[in-house]
């Protein structure tokens, strides 16, 4: 047994009007539930945008600023710590074009076995939206073969890439 899938992913934010702006308007998913929770200085907010599989992406923003400070994850500095979601080429497009209007900076890059659109939302979070491309499905099933021994390879120091159709 196996959980069935993510119930959801949460993170603190500064500013949950700009969170919303960004994950409804431009990332386009929906706000369906705000939960507001606590009393006093424990007071917080936790806001649900939902993914079509009804997983979600959750963010908590506190009434008491330094709660906020205390909660909030340290801002890595590498682009590999990213939340990453699966889109259609149409729903990339239309993101990468909102996120255009709006000013936010917007690149995307050819994996080989998908195409990325990366952005960043208002609290400096990297945001991927991935698009698998029709070669993904005979190396994925490749890759899925044996990943333990794939594994057990690369921390004996086999570090030669099997990913032959990455273009950038």
């Amino acid at each position: 047994m196996r959980p069935d899938r993510l119930h959801h992913n949460a993170y603190v934010s500064k500013d949950l009007e700009s969170t919303r702006a960004f994950y409804e308007d431009v990332v386009g998913l929906p706000l369906v539930t705000t939960w507001r929770e606590g009393e006093g200085e424990n007071a917080y907010c936790h806001l649900f945008f939902e993914l079509e599989d009804g997983s979600a992406l959750a963010f908590f923003q506190f009434a008491n600023p330094e709660t906020s400070q205390l909660n909030q994850a340290a801002k890595p500095k590498s682009p590999f710590y990213h939340i990453a979601l699966n889109a259609s080429a149409e729903c990339q497009a239309a993101v990468a074009a909102k996120a255009t209007e709006r000013g936010i900076d917007a690149r995307i890059i050819d994996h080989g076995y998908c195409t990325s659109l990366y952005m960043t939302d208002p609290d400096d979070m990297t945001v991927e939206l991935t698009v698998d491309t029709l070669a993904a499905a005979p190396l994925l099933k490749e890759r899925r073969k044996d990943p333990h021994r794939e594994l057990a390879e690369w921390l004996a120091g086999d570090h030669t890439p099997n990913n032959e159709i990455r273009h950038s």
